[in-house]
């Protein structure tokens, strides 16, 4: 019978954490991963009882620390009393299986630990499939050698949420389900893509918030748009994007999207499933990549989204750095700034102004000036104006409606008919 995380109701599993390092000079960068897999433990409900880090010159392939090191670990385990060994690094199908021969317990890699919290947070019927398509291409190789049932695979993290009602699936019913998710995936990309092309028809400039898991980024969506977003004190605490209208200060509209948050290492299975979700990023106009500047290792995470960034092919958007939580800052952050980052308390509301009139200041370098007359009984062309445009003067006169306005490119030729010199 396969072991289950215990739920928050019954008496949580006992967690032993493993990180390895290659020389000296890469210590400080596992202390800091290997931290952070505590808090993703945590965020998935596992008791942290132990940390262990230890130096290996290269993986081996049979059980990833060697034989000694398994065996010297299963020790550590005994007599610690562990239900759970999670490790910063990614498995195969054969190490973990090994691992698992000869801890006697149930063994994680960093992969399914992260899928296991996706399969907690997702809510909305597109995030539940992408969470299951990732969890099923995650479990078909870790099949091999178990027999036919899902049910015999140990470990109950990776397998929670969507994908626990299909453990007793065989390779084949998995193979089916997974083509099954695929097709139901692109029927709500499909969808989605429906929507962007309507969005097209009447031209919003979209802002995509992107950021290292826990920057701060539901709490600014919430400040900016009074969105109603989850805010909670956890990794990936929300997952399914989320697109509100955000009004600047010269009256102009633009979107503002949500996305799920970066983290080191980030599956390459997530990647590939969440693509929908990144294509809202892809659509955006300007990126807000928020860094929380409280944070010890700031300059860890800010590389990170960028090179995250960079995997998506979305690092020539333009982006607006802005550093987050400077209430609660209390050291001398060691990231370099740069000219135009900008410094806020999404919390507090502090900076707040400051970032509306750089996002305007931003998008308005699109901006083409025009002077045009709008002809009296056109309300819904000057309704557009306000809402896309920035008003600069505006002067009612008997045969119409006079207005020195600065136009998006996508605008220009639409008014260009009213142009007044």
């Amino acid at each position: 019978m396969a072991h289950q995380l215990q739920y928050s109701n019954s008496v949580p599993e006992r967690g032993l954490l493993v990180g390895v390092y290659s020389s000296k000079r890469n210590l400080p960068g596992q202390k800091v991963s290997i931290e952070e897999l505590m808090r993703l433990a945590q965020t998935a409900g596992v008791v942290v009882s132990a940390r262990k880090l230890q130096e290996l010159r290269s993986p081996v392939p049979a059980t990833f620390i060697g034989k000694g090191g398994a065996e010297n670990l299963a020790r550590e385990i005994q007599e610690g009393n562990y239900d759970v060994v999670l490790f910063d690094e990614d498995l195969t199908p054969t190490q973990n299986r090994n691992l698992e021969k000869i801890l006697g317990v149930k063994v994680i890699d960093r992969t399914g630990l992260i899928l296991d919290i996706f399969a907690r947070r997702a809510r909305s019927s597109e995030g539940k499939i992408q969470v299951e398509l990732a969890q099923l291409n995650y479990l078909l190789p870790r099949l091999a050698g178990r027999g036919k049932e899902f049910s015999q695979l140990a470990g109950g993290i990776g397998t929670r949420g969507p994908g626990e009602t299909r453990l007793e699936m065989d390779r084949r019913k998995a193979r089916l389900r997974i083509s099954l998710l695929q097709r139901s995936l692109e029927k709500v990309q499909a969808h989605r893509e429906l929507h962007r092309k309507k969005r097209a028809e009447v031209p919003i400039p979209m802002i995509a918030l992107v950021g290292y898991t826990n920057a701060g980024k539901s709490t600014l969506m919430n400040r900016l748009t009074d969105a109603g977003v989850l805010v909670e004190d956890k990794l990936f605490a929300t997952l399914d994007p989320t697109v509100r209208r955000l009004k600047l200060p010269s009256g102009r509209e633009a979107l503002l999207a949500d996305t799920v948050g970066f983290v080191r290492k980030l599956p390459h299975q997530l990647v590939e499933a969440f693509h929908a979700t990144f294509e809202e990023v892809a659509s955006a106009e300007l990126l807000i990549h928020l860094i929380d500047v409280s944070h010890p290792h700031v300059k860890e995470q800010t590389t990170v989204v960028s090179q995250v960034l960079e995997q998506l092919e979305l690092h020539r958007k333009p982006v607006l750095r802005v550093f987050n939580k400077i209430d609660q800052n209390s050291h001398e952050p060691v990231v370099p700034f740069e000219r135009g980052d900008l410094f806020v308390s999404a919390l507090t509301g502090e900076g707040i102004e400051r970032l509306l009139e750089a996002i305007e200041e931003k998008l308005s370098r699109s901006f083409r000036h025009l002077s045009i007359c709008l002809p009296h009984g056109t309300g819904s062309e000057l309704s557009l104006l306000y809402r896309t445009s920035r008003i600069l003067k505006r002067e009612d006169r008997q045969d119409g409606v006079h207005l020195e306005v600065e136009l998006d490119d996508k605008y220009y030729n639409k008014f260009r008919q009213y142009h007044s010199p």
